[in-house]
């Protein structure tokens, strides 16, 4: 198949934690349990540990996000001289997650932390970008090319973070046993062809037969064992009522839903909450009826995706791209950004960017 014959001519370099910038909040005991953890995990660096002072708030302005997190991570590159060695910053639990603004619909100005500290190599370089909306991801589908500043220009971005430190550490330690074994299950709400159901199916024509489950039925996928990567609609499929689908995860094993605010909030929410319509305002959790990424990990999985506020579809995370980079030996974090179409918007990859399945 084509994707084979691209991705054996990609030299996939090994990355380590000389090429993590960690960011901790020292305002946060759990972000700087977290911070130590994975340091010592992966051998970060002293000098790529990046310690700033930021309120223990979820949700912040435009100007505490400047003032407290990105000026300070800028910071923290340019005293280091690490600004071209560093290829992924990682924030870790505690550190705030997004950042309110106006306007709405394609235009907003909320977004992810995350996904706009994307954009700080190029603003270290002098670039600027309007607040309001989007920026084209330049590594979106570029599935055949390795990560360099001088192709890519951004920094990718990921999250040490879940409901609580023990969850963090269980996801550090299952990345680094990860192996390139299990399944992939693709659950489709519907037997249709729109968006979404139809990069599922790519995705499955893109795996080996044996190594993909692709669930076509309106039936959700549930109870699957030995569970490496995990694509479905979510708490969007109308026959989704449970949080708790019953897989049982290998390690490494990572997942996206097509979840608007699914990264919305890091608090677990009680055990017997559940889904229900949007109508049902007395029974929301932090603000929405929808699932959360959290969850996954709580179930077991090693990676996650997932959005603060209103993505879009087409601007969520593409499974087509995702499984098959993931499945051909692309780390965690590039794989998650070969597959998100846009920057300075919603998305949140929760997880170890060094995590590799290796080569098949």
């Amino acid at each position: 198949m084509r994707w084979i014959v691209f991705l054996a001519a990609v030299s996939l370099s090994a990355q380590t934690g000389e090429n993590v910038l960690l960011v901790v909040n020292a305002n946060d005991a759990r972000s700087r349990e977290v911070g130590e953890y994975y340091k010592q995990k992966r051998s970060v660096p002293a000098k790529n540990v990046c310690v700033i002072q930021a309120v223990a708030d979820e949700e912040i302005d435009w100007t505490a996000y400047e003032q407290s997190i990105e000026r300070p991570i800028g910071e923290c590159l340019k005293r280091s001289a690490l600004q071209e060695k560093i290829l992924y910053i990682v924030t870790t639990l505690g550190v705030p997650l997004k950042v309110k603004g106006a306007g709405t619909g394609m235009v907003a100005e909320y977004a992810s932390v995350d996904s706009e500290l994307t954009l700080l190599y190029a603003k270290l370089k002098g670039q600027k970008f309007p607040r309001p909306g989007t920026v084209p991801n330049p590594m979106f589908m570029r599935r055949d090319e390795p990560l360099q500043h001088a192709r890519f220009p951004i920094y990718l971005v990921t999250r040490l973070a879940a409901y609580d430190v023990p969850e963090v550490k269980g996801m550090i330690d299952r990345a680094l046993i990860a192996r390139n074994r299990g399944v992939f299950v693709l659950d489709l709400d519907s037997a249709d062809d729109r968006d979404g159901n139809s990069w599922l199916r790519t995705a499955a024509i893109l795996l080996p037969n044996d190594r993909m489950f692709l669930e076509e039925s309106e039936k959700v996928a549930t109870l699957h064992k030995d569970v490496i990567g995990y694509g479905s609609w979510g708490s969007n499929d109308s026959k989704r009522k449970f949080r708790d689908i019953g897989f049982q995860w290998l390690p490494g094993a990572i997942a996206t839903e097509f979840v608007s605010t699914s990264a919305r909030t890091l608090k677990r929410p009680p055990d017997n909450w559940t889904y229900g319509p949007w109508q049902d305002r007395l029974h929301f959790f932090e603000g929405s009826p929808q699932g959360l990424a959290a969850d996954l990990i709580h179930q077991g999985a090693t990676g996650a995706a997932g959005n603060t506020y209103e993505p879009f579809l087409h601007l969520c995370v593409r499974p087509d791209y995702l499984f098959p980079a993931y499945y051909h030996g692309r780390n965690l974090a590039e794989s998650y950004y070969i597959a998100t179409p846009a920057l300075s918007w919603q998305g949140v990859v929760l997880g170890d960017p060094l995590c590799s399945l290796g080569k098949p």
